[in-house]
């Protein structure tokens, strides 16, 4: 029967190419292979359950089957069997069944095929001639407006970009599997984080404090970075930067869409040196400062960084910019400054806050597709001003729920020396000081993260050992029922106060 089958595809596909050379091309089609495939679906109850992920009723070329496979898709919906005669009955409601070829058409189908054994291998055939159909109508829509010149060429790109995207998109489906290779795969990942020697799980951000919590950014996480102007997102990200791709060899893309290309480097340059920012762009050094300045500057030379800085960059330039990316270049982290600068393209429509709740969604879809951590920079309403202590809350986000919804982690910049706020309740001087609050934290603890501000050279660094003894915080920890005995107790509280330099509530850890 199977090949008997494969012969009569052979055959039909020899036709297709004689008519092809003699007449002209035809659209890409497997007829055979629908009338089988809609008959097997007729003889066994649950075969539709099993082609469902595979093929929709655009999937097939002929329109008689395109009704036929509708209507056989409702009675599933509603639950009835899927037979002969309900498929029959319900064409007849609809006044179809003399469109489709009658019931003699229907029972003839049944006839093409002895069960629903090979079906899924079938509707993946029908699948394919059906992506193969769109490509060709995407290209045709494509070259015709290439030939208009009224269409401006980039929005004919984001169309094209758009247009490719939604034919893959629709198209590539997820299969389920079993717990136990994932489990496998779990139980890999973490020997590989034991055999490392900072026993971080994801990438390093270079500030040990921050690592601490996060066991470095997770691989697939969406990362918000929010804080209001002049509090040092660009300068924060820009460090770490340097401390991934100098200290570890990772490869680190940034777009920036606020600042050229050029200005970034600057602050690179200005912060790896050690040299003021105004030395920097005005090039007024001392001779020693030269040397400081060529010796220094080799290390960024060969480190693995990628800018991109173009402007309003849309969220389709930025998923082909990103796979090109990590296809060249292998890049293991993705930074975005910022995020209320993108723009959602030819999908833009409705309200402001659904162009960014798009933009937020597709960030973590294309972190999650390219298996990288994205971090994303972005505004913070002015009622942080307005609040007592100028501390940054999740509701400050600017412009969409979405963002805080979508992001694994939320942080926010806090320097109190902006506001003129110099001490802390202890008396602690707070120059210099700045805080990096983890205000979400989907696999993890909550914390405030003290970390040293050079604002001279819009650099963020670990507070000095002895700096940062003054900023150690009471933990608040749950104790475990299973701990019961005291000697567990203390243990516990010992290794919790191991972090010095943040204020962990575990309470805030989601399971």
């Amino acid at each position: 029967m199977a090949e008997r089958r494969k012969s009569n595809q052979q055959k039909q596909q020899s036709t297709l190419e004689q008519i092809n050379a003699q007449y002209g091309k035809l659209p890409p089609q497997a007829i055979e292979v629908e009338e089988a495939v809609l008959g097997a679906l007729m003889l066994e109850r649950d075969a539709y359950v099993t082609v469902a992920d595979t093929i929709d009723t655009n999937s097939f070329y002929k329109e008689e089957h395109r009704k036929i496979f509708d209507a056989i898709k409702t009675l599933s919906g509603k639950e009835k069997p899927v037979d002969l005669l309900m498929v029959t009955q319900e064409l007849k409601d609809r006044e179809e069944l003399d469109a489709v070829g009658g019931p003699g058409y229907i029972t003839q189908l049944t006839r093409r095929v002895a069960s629903a054994a090979h079906i899924e291998f079938h509707a993946r055939i029908i699948a394919q001639k059906y992506m193969q159909r769109e490509l060709i109508r995407v290209s045709s829509e494509i070259q015709a407006k290439s030939y208009d010149d009224t269409v401006d060429v980039d929005d004919l790109l984001d169309f094209s970009e758009a247009a490719l995207f939604q034919v893959s998109e629709g198209n590539i489906k997820k299969e389920t599997v079993p717990i136990k290779p994932i489990l496998n795969q779990a139980v890999l990942q973490i020997e590989a984080a034991r055999s490392k020697p900072d026993g971080l799980s994801g990438v390093p951000s270079g500030f040990s404090a921050v690592d601490r919590i996060t066991s470095g950014w997770e691989r697939s996480a969406l990362i918000i970075l929010a804080a209001r102007p002049a509090m040092g997102k660009t300068a924060f990200v820009l460090s770490m930067a340097r401390n991934m791709a100098v200290e570890h060899r990772q490869g680190v893309a940034i777009f920036s869409l606020e600042m050229s290309s050029l200005q970034l480097v600057n602050r690179l340059i200005s912060a790896e040196t050690e040299l003021g920012g105004e030395k920097i762009k005005t090039g007024k050094l001392e001779d020693y400062e030269w040397t400081q300045l060529n010796q220094r500057i080799k290390a960024l030379d060969t480190a693995p960084i990628f800018i991109d800085d173009t402007p309003a960059l849309s969220i389709f330039e930025f998923r082909a910019k990103c796979r090109r990316l990590k296809m060249q270049h292998n890049i293991d982290i993705i930074i975005v400054d910022y995020l209320q600068l993108m723009t959602a393209g030819s999908d833009s429509r409705g309200s402001r806050e659904q162009e960014v709740s798009l933009i937020s969604r597709s960030l973590k879809a294309i972190a999650k597709e390219l298996d990288v951590p994205i971090i994303a920079l972005s505004q913070l309403s002015r009622a942080v001003e307005s609040r007592e202590g100028k501390r940054p809350q999740l509701s400050d986000l600017r412009e969409s729920g979405a963002i805080e919804q979508d992001a694994d982690i939320v942080c926010f910049i806090h320097r109190p020396e902006y506001f003129g706020i110099t001490e802390d309740e202890s008396g602690n001087s707070l120059l210099g000081v700045a805080e990096l609050i983890i205000a979400k934290h989907r696999n993890g603890a909550t914390a405030d993260v003290h970390l040293r501000f050079q604002k001279h050279m819009a650099k963020f660094s670990d507070m000095d050992p002895q700096f940062d003894n003054d900023y150690q915080s009471d933990v608040q920890t749950i104790p475990s029922s299973m701990n019961t005995d005291d000697d567990s107790m203390a243990a516990g509280m010992q290794t919790n106060h191991g972090f010095d330099s943040q204020n962990v509530s575990t309470g805030d850890v989601p399971f």
